[in-house]
C-alpha cells in the first residue's frame, strides 16, 4: 500500500506490504509481522513441524484484522472437500481461487490458521499475522504473476478441507481474549493492565504488541505498530495501555 492506516505512514513515493519485527534469540520461535494489501495475494500453504525441512520449523500462524476496505475478504480453506488431483488441476488453470472460502473480514476479526491451510489475502487489508519464525511458503497460483510455483511441494502438504469455524471469530472491544493456546504458541489479547490469569500464563521472556495505547518493556516505550519484548510481565509495564497483544512460544 502507498496509504497506511495510523500509526503508520509510507515514505513519499513509497509503496509498503510488510512490516516485521526481527525476534530475540530468548523468541526466535515466533514472528510479528503487518501485512498490508493493494492487491490479491498468492493462494499458498505452509507444512507442519513435521513436514518441514530437516532442522526448521513449519509454520502455523494467526491473524488479527486491524483495518478493512469495504468488502474486503479472506480466504481461508476450501468450500468443500477436494482431492489432491482437483487441486492440482485447479491451481493450474486458475479455478483454485474460486474453490476457496472467502470469509469478509473487518477490524477485530481473528483467524488461526493450523499449517496445511491453504489461504490467500485479498486487497484492502492490514493485518497483524503471528506465526512460527518459519519461511516456508509454497505458492499454488499467483495470478499469472512471474513468480515460481511450487505445485508438487504445495499438494503434498495441503488440507483439502473447509476452514473450522470456531478456529475464527470477531472479537469483542475492551475485553481480555485468549486467542491461542496451541501446540507451537499460545496469545493474548489484553485489555489495560494483565489479569492475574495471564500473568501466571505468561512466565519467562514475552513478545508485546500494543494496539492502542503504549507499554514500557526494559525501561524501553513501545507504541502502537511496534513490537517489544521483556523477560517477563509485570503490572507496572501497561499504565499507559489500552490494548495490547501478548505472544510466547508454547513450552
Amino acid at each position: 500500500m502507498d496509504s497506511l492506516p495510523a500509526p503508520f505512514a509510507a515514505p513519499e513515493g513509497a509503496r509498503i506490504g510488510e512490516i516485521w519485527f526481527e525476534p530475540p534469540p530468548q523468541l526466535d520461535g515466533l514472528l510479528v509481522k503487518y501485512l498490508f494489501t493493494s492487491e490479491k495475494l498468492s493462494v499458498q500453504v505452509h507444512p507442519s513441524d513435521a513436514q518441514a525441512s530437516a532442522g526448521m520449523s513449519g509454520k502455523e500462524e494467526c491473524w488479527l484484522v486491524l483495518d478493512a476496505a469495504p468488502g474486503a475478504t479472506l480466504a481461508i480453506g476450501f468450500e468443500q472437500e477436494i482431492s489432491s488431483e482437483e487441486m492440482r488441476a485447479a491451481a493450474l488453470d486458475g479455478s483454485i481461487e474460486h474453490l476457496l472460502q472467502w470469509h469478509p473480514a473487518k477490524a477485530g476479526d481473528f483467524f488461526y490458521l493450523p499449517a496445511g491451510t491453504v489461504h490467500a489475502i485479498g486487497p484492502g487489508l492490514s493485518l497483524l499475522e503471528i506465526q512460527q519464525n518459519c519461511d516456508i511458503t509454497y505458492r499454488l497460483f499467483d495470478y499469472g504473476r512471474p513468480r515460481e510455483l511450487h505445485l508438487d511441494e504445495a499438494i503434498t502438504v495441503s488440507e483439502g478441507r473447509p476452514h473450522p469455524p470456531e478456529l475464527r471469530r470477531s472479537l469483542v472491544p475492551g475485553e481480555d481474549a485468549q486467542l491461542v493456546d496451541g501446540p507451537r504458541f499460545r496469545l493474548d489479547r489484553i485489555a489495560g493492565e494483565p489479569s492475574a490469569a495471564i500473568l501466571a500464563r505468561y512466565r519467562g521472556p514475552v513478545l508485546v504488541v500494543p494496539l492502542d495505547g503504549a507499554v514500557s518493556l526494559e525501561g524501553v516505550r513501545i507504541e502502537a505498530g511496534e513490537c517489544g519484548w521483556a523477560a517477563d510481565l509485570h503490572i507496572a509495564d501497561f499504565s499507559e495501555a489500552r490494548t495490547s497483544l501478548v505472544a510466547q512460544p508454547a513450552d
